[in-house]
């Protein structure tokens, strides 16, 4: 029996329309995503175009900066300092990965807790460490929203994320462990010895190593939920790191790449942000 098919698209879009409802119910008012991109790489360029475009189905308002790929560590952290300084903007999200010569950790380190809507900073990290309120990484905390959307069992279940990305892997292994989810979680990675084994071993399987089709058929135990977050550009176009096909046979739910996790992480972004708002207090949320 073929797998379920997670569809991505869609449980945005449900999400999208739904804060667009809470936000009318408050009032309307401006909640601001800022986003910031350096350089004029294509990709970024359509992916930041879309955020822009679903803050708006969602009712809220975008800004956005751009600088050229030639500018300095000492103007990106300018602007960055500003949006960070401006109360009318609620949510920053700086465009990674930056241009070659340049850090982003200081760039991210400017960006305050409470407006961190991609939850990258060190901060954000730390709180959802701790457990505490804060804002948590989107496509971890989309896979999340899939996982819940489609009743994929966690409690008690065994998950094995691959990858162990400060953007993915560590975030989502968080929050598959923490009390209330109830997930035994394991992390494997690069060194991991017998991959195929530990993955086989899965009742979830979250692929998020960016290897093209690493996670195949035989890997997979029969009625597994397996969640696919990498990103390949092949000349046959964008693959992810699960075989898709081979595997749908086998799992119990599957995400397809493209249209699975990455319209998802859109979602959270704005999410985020209406959480983000509420942090700051210019809503309050029940």
């Amino acid at each position: 029996m073929a797998a379920i098919r997670m569809d991505g698209n869609a449980l945005r879009d449900e999400v999208v329309a739904g804060l667009a409802q809470r936000i009318e119910e408050l009032g309307s008012p401006d909640i601001c995503l800022a986003t910031l991109l350096v350089g004029d790489d294509g990709p970024s360029q359509r992916y930041v175009n879309s955020k822009h475009k679903k803050a708006a189905e969602a009712g809220m308002v975008s800004r956005h900066e751009s600088l050229p790929a030639s500018a300095t560590q000492a103007e990106v952290e300018t602007v960055v300092r500003s949006l960070a300084l401006d109360d009318s903007v609620h949510g920053i999200l700086v465009q990674l990965p930056l241009p070659d010569g340049l850090d982003p950790e200081p760039v991210l380190d400017l960006i305050p807790a409470e407006k961190d809507v991609d939850g990258l900073t060190e901060r954000s990290m730390g709180r959802l460490v701790r457990g505490r309120p804060g804002l948590v990484s989107c496509t971890p905390l989309g896979v999340m929203r899939l996982l819940e959307k489609y009743d994929v069992p966690i409690s008690g279940r065994r998950a094995v994320v691959v990858g162990r990305s400060t953007l993915v892997g560590l975030p989502l292994s968080l929050l598959l462990n923490r009390k209330g989810t109830d997930a035994t979680v394991t992390m494997a990675h690069s060194r991991t010895a017998d991959m195929a084994g530990v993955v086989r071993e899965a009742d979830i399987v979250i692929a998020a190593a960016g290897q093209a089709r690493m996670i195949t058929a035989d890997m997979v135990k029969p009625g597994a939920a397996v969640i696919d977050v990498g990103v390949s550009r092949t000349e046959a176009g964008i693959v992810g790191d699960v075989d898709f096909e081979p595997v749908a046979e086998v799992a119990g739910w599957i995400t397809p790449m493209p249209g699975g996790t990455g319209p998802m992480t859109i979602a959270s972004l704005l999410e985020n942000t209406l959480t983000a708002a509420a942090l700051q207090g210019v809503v309050t949320l029940t």
